[in-house]
């Protein structure tokens, strides 16, 4: 019989007196069930107090006399008056008998009620906290377990599914979602079984007594001075000379007053190197006052002129100076040992000042929010380079006189006339930024790529508007960074090649327009650290198949398979570096600071992490005993 419906009271009315009252009594110890003969029927037996309150409502009519203990009316209505608030305390004790079991069978007042509910109650708080102690650790699967019990205990059956669907739905949103799979233009070379490789020979002498001091003069920009002072820590290896802390080129177009140590953590620089050379940071006293010998090294040298000629000098002299520092060790003759000790200055001794560093992370990371890479472009189309170079493709005329005038207004540029146009046939011209971006885009690089420009500021009115238009997400450091962090370094422009410099060592796709000395050493620095992808455009080959492009003779789709193509193994991957042809100038070798293979990475296919002994360009009998 369902909950609300009167019991039959033909069928009571014919039971004794005493029966019902059995009846009635065994009805409030078996969950408030009676039996009335046709079947069971939900009662409400109220308890002394509640009568009395009834009683006291009555009308004298009948109205609520019912209620009362008076024999006839008790027997005719057994639920007749049930009030509102007491059905719903029995339902909810219906609902907890049948979902949760946790309603004893033997609650007989009104008291026992009101602990169960306290109870409930009690229960509900401390599942509440931990949900939150789960959470807080971090298991929310078992939160949306924990919950959905709570929400079992509370809601019909039918709701629960539709409660958790909800629930799992909104903790997925929360949960970190999977990255898309990285485009292939950003996937790096096959680096194969090569390593760093620049241990020391195990017989190498300590330093005790050296034959004089190496003062050296590092001359040009920045990357040009630190390949320099590379070599010069080389040669002072080579002729047992102690190297005072080199000075820096205050005097070239850049005209940057920044010393060894502004730009240098100079300290870091003597202490990696301390097992090879002695350097010091000044000249001692006793040597200060004795007149040096001014020498410039013959360019490209091998180690046998330094170890012969330029020794001796030093034995009498004791104090040399330097006043040129570039290129003034071969590429590929210096025995293995020295070849290790020119990267072990290049890329481990010659850090940048902690103030530089650190402004490389910030920006670095500012570059790669999101999770998303970035390209560094070293885009060389300043007004020095052009000038230089003497091209002057996609310029006003205005702008090509103002050029020559320039390079003829620097005494130590040689070359005075320069047909511009054939010099760009013959790739060698920096690629303008709009070439540049055509470029980019026929590789596969999406609009939405972030590059970051190593360079200074462009040259040519409006020069960058094409490359904007193919590639909006353009940063400069001084877009990048701001205004306070550029103050102490903005001033100088070595100072911010240092910066650029980081950026495009970290970057994790490398391009450069011209091979100039930052595009030799940045690339370099990448093959050491694991063949970073590094694109080399063949210039010559692209501007005739832009200039195909152009003139409408070639569609967008064969000219981008086209550049592909041509480029599949220009991406820095490892390769032995070329040696120059016999009598050749050296200057037309491959640079060693542009790829350090063989000398300073070791393939370790073999199993064997030590270099060969023998240095794949090496004679025998240029091989020096006292090196090892």
């Amino acid at each position: 019989m369902s909950v609300g419906v009167p019991v039959n009271t033909s069928s009571s009315s014919q039971l004794p007196a005493a029966t019902a009252r059995r009846r009635v009594a065994d009805s409030q110890e078996d969950h408030f069930h009676v039996s009335t003969g046709g079947g069971n029927a939900v009662v409400y037996v109220p308890d002394e107090e509640e009568a009395t309150s009834c009683c006291s409502l009555s009308d004298g009519e009948g109205g609520l006399s019912s209620c009362c203990p008076s024999g006839s009316s008790h027997k005719s209505y057994l639920v007749g008056f049930l009030s509102l608030r007491k059905f719903r305390m029995v339902w909810m004790l219906m609902m907890l008998d049948n979902k949760s079991h946790w309603t004893g069978k033997k609650m007989r007042s009104a008291t026992n009620l009101g602990r169960v509910i306290l109870s409930l109650l009690g229960i509900l708080v401390f599942t509440f906290f931990l949900i939150i102690a789960l959470s807080s650790g971090g298991r929310r699967r078992q939160l949306v377990e924990e919950k959905h019990e709570f929400v079992f205990s509370i809601h019909p059956r039918n709701n629960i599914e539709k409660i958790i669907r909800e629930e799992e739905s909104s903790i997925q949103l929360l949960l970190p979602q999977p990255h898309p799979p990285i485009p292939e233009i950003w996937n790096q070379p096959d680096t194969g079984n090569y390593r760093k490789c620049l241990t020391r020979p195990k017989n190498q002498r300590p330093i005790k007594q050296t034959n004089g001091y190496l003062v050296v003069h590092a001359n040009g920009g920045l990357n040009q001075m630190r390949t320099g002072i590379c070599d010069m820590v080389a040669i002072a290896k080579i002729m047992n000379a102690s190297l005072v802390l080199p000075f820096l080129d205050h005097s070239s177009f850049w005209s940057d007053p920044s010393t060894f140590k502004d730009i240098f953590d100079w300290r870091h620089f003597i202490n990696v190197l301390a097992e090879d050379v002695n350097i010091v940071e000044y000249l001692p006293q006793e040597f200060a006052s004795i007149k040096p010998l001014e020498k410039n090294p013959v360019s490209w040298s091998k180690a046998s002129y330094y170890r012969n000629s330029i020794s001796k000098l030093m034995k009498k002299h004791k104090v040399i100076v330097f006043n040129h520092t570039d290129s003034r060790l071969a590429n590929n003759s210096p025995p293995p040992s020295i070849q290790r000790l020119r990267c072990r200055a290049n890329y481990e001794a010659l850090r940048y000042s902690p103030e530089i560093e650190n402004l490389s992370r910030v920006l670095s990371s500012r570059l790669r929010e999101n999770n998303e890479p970035y390209l560094a472009l070293h885009l060389r189309y300043e007004k020095d380079m052009l000038a230089f170079t003497g091209c002057n493709h996609s310029l006003t005329s205005e702008e090509s006189i103002d050029l020559e005038k320039m390079r003829y207004s620097i005494p130590h540029w040689k070359e005075k006339v320069i047909n511009g146009t054939e010099r760009r046939l013959e790739g060698s011209c920096p690629m303008t930024p709009r070439e540049a971006a055509v470029f980019l885009k026929a590789m596969g690089f999406p609009s939405t790529t972030k590059i970051y420009i190593v360079a200074g500021e462009m040259y040519g009115q409006n020069s960058m508007t094409a490359f904007h238009q193919e590639f909006p997400n353009v940063f400069f450091h001084s877009t990048l960074a701001t205004e306070e962090e550029l103050s102490t370094i903005k001033p100088y422009q070595n100072r911010l090649a240092a910066l650029d410099y980081n950026l495009a060592l970290e970057s994790d796709v490398f391009a450069y327009t011209y091979d100039g000395n930052m595009a030799k050493a940045v690339q370099g620095h990448r093959r050491f650290e694991g063949f970073r992808k590094t694109i080399n455009p063949d210039r010559q080959r692209l501007v005739k198949l832009m200039d195909r492009l152009d003139a409408g003779l070639m569609s967008w789709e064969d000219f981008s398979s086209k550049v592909k193509r041509l480029h599949g193994k220009r991406v820095g991957a490892p390769y032995l570096r070329r040696p120059g042809k016999a009598g050749l100038s050296p200057k037309l070798e491959e640079n060693f600071y542009a790829n350090p293979l063989p000398g300073c990475l070791c393939d370790t296919s073999d199993g064997q992490q030590q270099p060969r002994s023998m240095n794949l360009f090496e004679r025998p009998s240029l091989r020096a005993k006292s090196l090892r």
